[in-house]
């Protein structure tokens, strides 16, 4: 077996879409695929882990992490900054392992100049109401936040043309399989088993 580069996958989705169940799901499904950790200036939420869910720092630490060039995407939403490791990525990359991004719209673009290779997945709503009624079930966000998520959503919405795939969380088990479809369709390309399965391909083919 040769060792691959590995392949980004980029899931993005407007707040209240079900994006990080869906993620986690895919995660379990498929262990061979590895979340990137992000660096955030927000506060641990209850349960979180440092270095498991966020690298979390302070302000100036993430600062001083832009300065240096240390991120290959970030962006501040909702006042924080949330931002990817270059050297990280490239890394694991090189060691063939298979990289999930778990970012917003903004650092999609930015990932995708870097590497337009990248498989790029936008989770939908089924419609705004339903999303609307989903922010409103957590029953942890403020009138003025979820009217600035809902806003947010269509500004996110409007970016889909930019993806190679949509999916319409309506159904979660349907969305599910819909996920891991398309990550295990890409992972089983030609060119990528070419290069994985190489050694034992030749073997299996008329001497030249």
């Amino acid at each position: 077996m040769t060792s691959a580069q590995g392949s980004i996958f980029i899931v993005v989705a407007p707040s209240g879409a079900g994006k990080t169940s869906l993620v986690a799901a895919l995660l379990q499904a498929e262990p061979g695929v590895e979340l990137s950790v992000s660096y955030t200036t927000r506060a641990p939420r209850e349960g979180e882990v440092d270095g498991k869910n966020y690298h979390f720092v302070d302000r100036a630490a993430f600062e001083a992490m832009i300065a240096a060039g240390d991120f290959l995407e970030y962006a501040e939403v909702y006042g924080n900054y949330y931002g990817t490791s270059a050297r990280w990525l490239r890394d694991r990359l090189a060691a063939g392992h298979d990289i999930l991004l778990e970012i917003d719209w903004q650092g999609a673009r930015q990932v995708r100049k870097v590497f337009g290779e990248a498989v790029a997945v936008f989770i939908l709503p089924p419609s705004l109401p339903v999303l609307e009624a989903r922010l409103r079930g957590r029953a942890t966000d403020s009138e003025e936040v979820i009217q600035r998520r809902l806003s947010e959503a269509r500004m996110e919405i409007d970016q889909v043309a930019e993806y190679d795939y949509l999916i319409v969380n309506d159904d979660f088990d349907q969305a599910r399989l819909d996920l891991i479809s398309v990550i295990r369709s890409q992972r089983l390309q030609a060119a990528r088993q070419l290069q994985r399965h190489a050694d034992a391909i030749a073997g299996m083919q008329t001497p030249r």
